[in-house]
């Protein structure tokens, strides 16, 4: 028995991930940047640094995620490239909140069999997210797991680097009392929560993702599958062209713990729900559930997916900025100090509607 044949014995099947590697080769392609080196096949991406020569002193970012259990929901509806778009958001706008661009990015796609069209989509998907955001895909893994993953079954994650002038970094250090806070509109879900979600409305209410819903004007799977808006662009944009001194991806625990993270302790900020209602999924999985408001602010993005923390002067521009790349927005809040050295976020009122 030859070695290829054994291998396929065992479940793994290199013609498979040739073949998908060939299907996938043109999408990459559309994500290159100038400064990409080679091809793919490599054992390494190659990225020209000297490109970097513009920066007094740059600082390289990096980011790595993946997009939790929402793959669940893509392979029970056999939909796969809006997971691919999912995984560029969570991790290039993770990176951009500290001011950087990101430049590259590689993918890890573990499968229990490898099928050449879904990885194709898959990545299809992670291409087309890289295009939005700017930066190139320039590697990546598929592995085969069988045993460890069922045929069906895959997860996926990845990693991007970006830079960042050293004078021009975000963060809780330029947050002053007064900055406004501009809450940039969710596209649904995103990529956080669906643990919870599926809970509520597969498991327990024993909803159907085929079902339409007048609400959402679609069924459940397809609003469940909602890509993650990107907003890496719009947000280089808006630091470069407005007073902004940080910013929050509002991902895994909501929107008060996610900007707590980027506020000094001696400041807290206030948030008024009044100012949005969030998309109607949201409310519900909350009615379906019963889920009590502080678990679901804890845990989903309540229709919030970035903030940025601007200076109240800047407030109009920020809003118009946005409005360009096509990301709805508006001062939800302000940075008040705080009393008690804790750095608290604090959300008031309630939304519209709820």
């Amino acid at each position: 028995m030859s070695e290829s044949n054994a291998y396929a014995e065992a479940g793994v099947n290199i013609q498979a991930a040739d073949t998908a590697i060939e299907l996938m080769k043109g999408w990459i392609e559309k994500s290159r940047r100038p400064e990409v080196i080679g091809g793919l096949g490599g054992f390494a991406g190659l990225f020209d640094a000297s490109a970097l020569t513009r920066y007094q002193r740059p600082l390289l970012a990096t980011s790595t995620d993946g997009v939790g259990t929402k793959v669940a929901i893509a392979q029970a509806m056999d939909v796969h490239d809006t997971i691919g778009f999912d995984l560029v958001g969570m991790v290039v706008d993770d990176l951009v909140v500290c001011g950087a661009e990101p430049l590259f990015m590689t993918d890890y796609i573990a499968t229990g069999r490898v099928e050449p069209e879904k990885i194709a989509s898959i990545v299809k998907g992670i291409a087309e997210g890289c295009v939005l955001a700017g930066c190139a895909l320039i590697g990546g893994e598929t592995a085969e797991h069988p045993g460890l993953l069922a045929p069906d079954e895959y997860d996926v994650a990845g990693a991007t680097t970006g830079v960042v002038e050293a004078d021009k970094l975000l963060g809780p250090g330029r947050v002053r009392p007064g900055d406004v806070v501009i809450a940039m509109e969710a596209s649904g879900l995103h990529s956080n929560g669906y643990s919870l979600v599926r809970h509520v409305l597969l498991e327990k209410a024993g909803l159907s993702l085929e079902a339409h819903h007048d609400e959402f004007g679609r069924t459940l799977g397809e609003e469940l599958l909602e890509p993650t808006r990107i907003y890496a662009k719009a947000c280089l944009d808006l630091a470069d062209r407005t007073r902004t001194h940080a910013m929050s991806h509002v991902t895994g625990g909501g929107l008060a713990a996610n900007l707590q993270r980027v506020m000094p302790v001696e400041l807290r900020a206030t948030l008024d729900r009044r100012t949005w209602t969030p998309q109607p999924i949201f409310d519900f999985v909350r009615r379906t559930g019963d889920v009590p408001q502080p678990d679901l602010e804890a845990t989903l993005n309540c229709g919030v997916g970035m903030v940025a923390l601007t200076d109240p002067e800047d407030a109009d521009t920020a809003i118009a900025v946005l409005a360009e790349h096509g990301v709805r927005a508006w001062v939800a809040g302000e940075v008040t100090v705080d009393p008690d050295q804790r750095g608290r976020v604090e959300l008031t009122g309630q939304h519209p509607g709820w």
